[in-house]
């Protein structure tokens, strides 16, 4: 890749507001959130409840945000909460949460609630982008002083239900626009020098430093691994800088970071990373890859509750 200086901005001095209104106005539409993202919720709704847990309104642009629940939603059930699209360029977290609810939800009824909110950033999802309309990035910003709108209406969403939680998957993708844009971004809108780093092939997750659940993180990757490749660990035994756990497991302190996975206290909780720039891989293969990581997540965290 270049390593010519980021387009936008100084080196070494962090963006000001010409620099993000610069930004702003490279960002086109791209593909559509009601044509298919909303379009499927649609679907859904003869066979679940659906609710509009909050509104962005960007500019006069206006996204409502939509959360799928269980029709046959008990109180005396744990909760099982599914997130995707935090960032919303990573595509096959939106639609592998999407497949799941379609194809699999209504197998966990009488057994576990289901909350899923498919799509949490739904500007950047037309934007195929990683930061909100702010340069923000939302994961990143779920804590009490986070300033992204997307965080902090799905934080509304799940407070009421943050003891009940037993389970956490959220969906995600490590893709080459990592290193050639959005890591060039961030280092150029914080005025810090780019430090090229690599991009694992293949499916990994991440999870809690704090609570790590290891043989929980096995059971996914060992369901995934009939679906896709996983990423193997680089020349020093790391993933993305982070020293490799287990084979694809990788941890974070989740809620230090103020990321999407540690927003409540479930037991049991992981994020997915696909890759989808892969030769190996097809995006009908990234979105299996994040239906089965949420269905052994779920039957894992049921068998051991």
């Amino acid at each position: 890749m270049s390593n010519a200086p980021y387009p936008i901005g100084t080196p070494g001095q962090p963006w000001g507001e010409p620099e993000f209104a610069a930004w702003r106005s490279t960002q086109s539409r791209k593909r559509s959130y009601a044509g298919e993202v909303v379009s499927v919720i649609d679907r859904l709704r003869d066979r679940f409840d659906v609710e509009q847990y909050g509104t962005l309104d960007y500019d006069g642009e206006t996204f409502p945000l939509l959360a799928i629940r269980s029709r046959d939603w008990r109180e005396d059930l744990p909760v099982a909460f599914v997130t995707g699209g935090v960032h919303g360029y990573e595509t096959s977290g939106v639609h592998g949460a999407l497949l799941f609810v379609e194809r699999h939800g209504e197998d966990y009824a009488g057994r576990i609630n289901l909350l899923v909110a498919p799509c949490v950033s739904p500007w950047a999802y037309e934007r195929i982008h990683r930061w909100n309309l702010h340069a923000i990035d939302p994961n990143r910003s779920f804590r009490v002083d986070g300033k992204a709108d997307e965080s902090t209406a799905l934080m509304r969403l799940v407070a009421p239900l943050r003891d009940r939680v037993l389970v956490h998957v959220d969906l995600h993708e490590t893709t080459d626009s990592d290193e050639s844009e959005f890591r060039p971004a961030l280092a150029a809108r914080d005025g810090k020098p780019f430090e090229p780093d690599g991009v694992p092939d293949g499916f990994y997750v991440v999870g809690d430093t704090a609570n790590p659940q290891p043989e929980f993180q096995n059971a996914i990757i060992a369901a995934v691994a009939g679906v896709t490749h996983i990423a193997p660990a680089d020349a020093n035994g790391l993933i993305i800088g982070s020293p490799v756990a287990a084979h694809g497991v990788i941890n974070y302190p989740l809620k230090q970071l103020g990321l999407c996975a540690g927003i409540t206290d479930a037991p049991y909780v992981t994020t997915t990373e696909v890759y989808p720039d892969s030769p190996r891989a097809t995006p009908e293969q990234c979105n299996e890859a994040q239906v089965a990581a949420v269905r052994a997540a779920l039957d894992y965290a049921l068998a051991h509750r």
